[in-house]
């Protein structure tokens, strides 16, 4: 599934944008999400974007800081 709808004007070189896809891709089979809506999308989209402004270009390691993110965001409490 292609990132390219949630870069909301990021700037990224094809290469990046694929492994960025990728990322996204894994990500959502991981959290089993299946057709869900773009919002949910979006947010986990956000979240691989954020990680990959930080330097990360490895799509495992993208998925896997995704996953550990979206984990601790509902350990609030």
């Amino acid at each position: 599934m292609p990132i390219t709808p949630f870069l909301n004007g990021e700037r990224f070189d094809p290469e990046t944008t694929r492994v960025l896809s990728v990322a996204l891709e894994m990500t959502c089979i991981a959290l089993r999400t299946g057709d869900c809506d773009d919002g949910v999308r979006q947010a986990i989209a956000m979240k691989i974007i954020e990680i990959a402004k930080a330097g990360e270009r490895n799509p495992d390691v993208l998925c896997e800081q995704a996953l550990a993110a979206i984990a601790g965001s509902g350990n609030k409490g």
